[in-house]
């Protein structure tokens, strides 16, 4: 599931697991030392009580001997004496006490201590009465003033008391040292548990973290990188394939965009060099055709008239003597009417040539489409080819273009006719026109015969044919494009195949603008 987060969320997801790892052999270690720590310190003050409750065991153990031995009547003050010197050494031990409760370096609180203090405190008191009992004459007899006072039993069995207690006191300091280093295992063990788990768990983190980076970061980018030498070596078919999820995948698909982009420009590029290269070889030829058509008409035209006007002349003579000659006039007169008919069409071929040899500059201004194009439609209604086949024009209201009407009413013309040409009966032919950015559509769309690849790429060029009635010189469209490519516009011819129609799209600009020159016309491939 993490292998589709965003790379950020990936890092931030480790950064927390290497975070909890060292807060958790920090958290460890603290624990531990903390714990030595107090330890350290709860034994230091224990061992202080010791050295101050060994004094008082010293002390205590001293009130049972008396040396050297003093008459009877000064031992209750020697032992007196004694026995301020070991109130003394319980009061410090005491003062030690209170020091180690103040700072908290006692588990148990030092209630055994207290206990045994108190304990020490009502032996010295009962002590203490015990020995103003025997050293009064008037509370006790003259035999007991002679007597050992360490003998009598009141101060013996109070002695014997204050020994246990002590020892006891002292025992017990010592048992408490033993259960201060016992309970010291316990956090040292967990401590030591712990960072060495932690340390285990940080180089299993560090060895998954460094195998997950270099599958999310580092394979994607050694795959760019790889993919940007491929690309730079002119390979743009080549595709990344990143299916990590986050900004890595994002990165490769820009990538792949990218390189389709590049394919599509380079292609574009070579396209446009190949129709360049055509375009020159088009100029050039069309220069050659330019100067020939000019000479061929011109040394053509002539004859031809004079063969059209002798024909005509001859067909008039002959109709007072064809009654005469029988049935062979009928056969006269045809060889006549097609010669006639033939003359004519050189001359038309002529002088097509001559307008395509002309250059210059028409004059131009800003003319109404729709009627253009209804003028046009108007004209070829009467037209044969055009019986049975419905032309359907609708404009989208009136849209003015800056041309010279007549060339485009002829251009309109000839894209109609070769659209009528191309249709069965029942056929239909489509017109819309509309605006499109700064220039004027036209766009004819029609059922016919349709074009293949071969044609859509010869189509404008001069004396190319492909029409499905037999007839035409091929110079229709070139002398169209002209047209349309000296006013700034554009024209192209586009098809999905044969028999599946064609469509012609002519622009045209709204307002004035430069001549340019001649440019290839743009197809659109077969479906």
């Amino acid at each position: 599931m993490a292998s589709q987060w965003r790379i950020r969320h990936k890092l931030l997801l480790g950064l927390a697991l290497v975070m909890a790892n060292m807060a958790m052999l920090l958290g460890g270690s603290l624990w531990g030392l903390l714990s030595y720590s107090s330890t350290m310190k709860s034994i230091d003050s224990k061992q202080d009580e010791q050295s101050k409750a060994e004094d008082v065991c010293r002390s205590v153990g001293e009130l049972s001997r008396i040396e050297p031995k003093p008459p009877p009547p000064e031992q209750p003050k020697v032992l007196l004496a004694k026995l301020e010197l070991a109130k003394e050494a319980l009061e410090q031990y005491k003062v030690q006490l209170h020091s180690t409760l103040k700072r908290r370096r006692d588990p148990n609180k030092g209630l055994m201590e207290k206990q045994l203090v108190e304990a020490l405190d009502q032996g010295f008191n009962d002590l203490d009465r015990a020995i103003q009992k025997a050293g009064n004459p008037t509370s006790i007899s003259s035999i007991a003033v002679v007597r050992d006072i360490l003998e009598q039993e009141d101060i013996c069995a109070a002695i014997q008391k204050l020994v246990r207690t002590s020892d006891e006191l002292r025992d017990q300091l010592r048992e408490d040292i033993k259960q201060l280093i016992q309970d010291a295992q316990r956090p040292y063990k967990f401590s030591l548990v712990t960072m060495v788990g932690t340390c285990c768990l940080g180089v299993c983190l560090m060895a998954g973290l460094s195998r997950y980076f270099l599958i999310w970061v580092l394979t994607p980018i050694k795959k760019l990188h790889e993919g940007a030498e491929l690309l730079a070596k002119g390979d743009f078919e080549h595709r990344l394939t990143v299916n990590s999820g986050d900004e890595m995948q994002d990165l490769a698909e820009a990538f792949n965009n990218m390189s389709e982009r590049l394919r599509d420009i380079y292609r574009d590029l070579a396209h446009q060099v190949n129709e360049r290269s055509r375009q020159l070889v088009r100029s050039e030829r069309l220069a050659s055709v330019g100067f020939l058509a000019a000479g061929v008409a011109h040394e053509i035209n002539n004859p031809l008239a004079s063969i059209a006007f002798c024909s005509e002349a001859l067909d008039g003579r002959l109709a007072r003597v064809l009654p005469r000659v029988g049935s062979e006039g009928d056969t006269i007169v045809k060889y006549l009417r097609t010669i006639q008919e033939e003359a004519f069409r050189c001359k038309a071929i002529t002088q097509r040539l001559l307008e395509f040899s002309r250059g210059g500059e028409p004059h131009r201004e800003s003319t109404n489409l729709v009627e253009i194009v209804q003028s046009v439609l108007d004209m070829v209604q009467h037209l044969p080819n055009a019986r049975g086949k419905k032309i359907d024009f609708r404009p989208g209201g009136a849209l003015a273009a800056w041309i010279n009407g007549q060339e485009i009413k002829s251009v309109i013309l000839n894209l109609v006719v070769n659209a009528l040409d191309s249709m069965e009966e029942g056929g239909r032919l489509g017109i819309a026109l509309g605006r499109r950015g700064t220039m004027a559509e036209l766009v004819f769309t029609d059922n016919g015969c349709g074009m293949n690849e071969e044609v859509l790429e010869n189509l404008f060029e001069p004396f190319f044919t492909r029409s499905r009635t037999g007839k035409g010189t091929g110079l229709g469209l070139s002398i169209s494009h002209r047209i349309i490519t000296q006013h700034g516009g554009e024209i192209e011819a586009a098809s999905p195949g044969l028999d599946q129609g064609s469509t012609f799209r002519v622009r045209l600009p709204l307002g004035p603008a430069a001549p340019v020159r001649e440019e290839k016309p743009k197809h659109a491939a077969a479906a």
